[in-house]
């Protein structure tokens, strides 16, 4: 089974060989297309190079300094990525305007279309490995890598289809026009990446869908003994997901009672919610009232 380490060993592996053939592919036939799509790959060599650290920096195990663990490096790392991104962006639309604006010539068709027809094939292959790696893993910055191929897959088509239209047409102001809509995507990955990223670094809270989750298994670990619950919270780092709640238990619950409910109810949401951890806090029953936002039933309070 491959590991995460693996996997975005194998991405810098190919993004590598894919830029030397687009630079090379770029400087015979002189398509600033396949330039930006060799600019576009030197950025995704870079942020596999940083999903490959961060992957290993976030399954070290807590420490001194960090005693909740190296997780949030991987959504650090993401976070890089997008903004990476975004500057390779900027620098294909400054130089494709530049080259619409001037004029510019176009040669050797042939190598240039093999080149990008090989590199789309390629980056879908690499991405889907990482995809599914991803998944199996729930790696943040392995999910951000695969996005960067898959969206390095689907400009490559364009340009692909940008330098058929030279070679059809003998216009090629379409090497420009091209990049200028992969710059477009490019943009639009970035902003996802980030956006998706940052949420996590600010503790945003998790999907609803994983709180509902949470609190049926909550409900499925229940005793007469529970009296009511609030406080219920959840956030994400790397692929770790942090939950806490207070507990309240009724009159009469021993104290060793009420820690073995707790436990159990744990060990449910862990079950129901892999790479969870869970930190409930014991409460007595009389605090029930003092809390305005506890929940008898099974919704998550505030």
């Amino acid at each position: 089974m491959q590991t995460k380490s693996g996997a975005a060993a194998l991405s810098i592996a190919s993004n590598a060989i894919l830029i030397a053939l687009k630079l090379a592919a770029g400087a015979l036939t002189g398509s600033i297309a396949i330039l930006t799509e060799a600019i576009h790959s030197l950025i995704d060599l870079v942020a596999s190079v940083i999903a490959f650290l961060s992957v290993r920096k976030a399954d070290e195990p807590a420490d001194a300094e960090h005693p909740y663990g190296h997780e949030k490096v991987e959504n650090l790392a993401a976070n890089v990525e997008g903004i990476l991104i975004l500057v390779g962006a900027g620098i294909i639309i400054f130089e494709a305007t530049h080259r619409l604006a001037v004029g510019a010539t176009v040669e050797s068709l042939g190598i240039g279309i093999a080149v990008m027809g090989f590199s789309v094939l390629a980056d879908l292959a690499v991405s889907a490995n990482l995809s599914r790696v991803a998944r199996r893993t729930d790696s943040p910055a392995l999910e951000g890598d695969a996005a960067h191929l898959r969206t390095d897959a689907l400009t490559s088509a364009g340009v692909l289809v940008g330098l058929a239209l030279v070679e059809i047409t003998g216009a090629v102001a379409f090497d420009s026009i091209t990049a200028l809509v992969v710059a477009v995507a490019i943009v639009w990955s970035g902003i996802r990446i980030i956006r998706r990223s940052s949420g996590v670094l600010v503790d945003e809270a998790l999907p609803d869908g994983e709180m509902d989750r949470v609190e049926a298994a909550l409900t499925a670990a229940r005793t007469p003994e529970v009296a009511g619950y609030h406080k219920l919270r959840g956030r994400r780092a790397g692929s770790r997901r942090w939950v806490d709640l207070h507990v309240q238990f009724r009159s009469g619950t021993s104290l060793e009672r009420a820690h073995e409910i707790a436990h159990r109810m744990r060990d449910e949401v862990e079950a129901e919610v892999p790479g969870a951890e869970v930190l409930i806090h014991v409460e007595p029953e009389t605090s029930l009232r003092e809390a305005e936002d506890v929940r008898d039933g099974p919704y998550r309070a505030g």
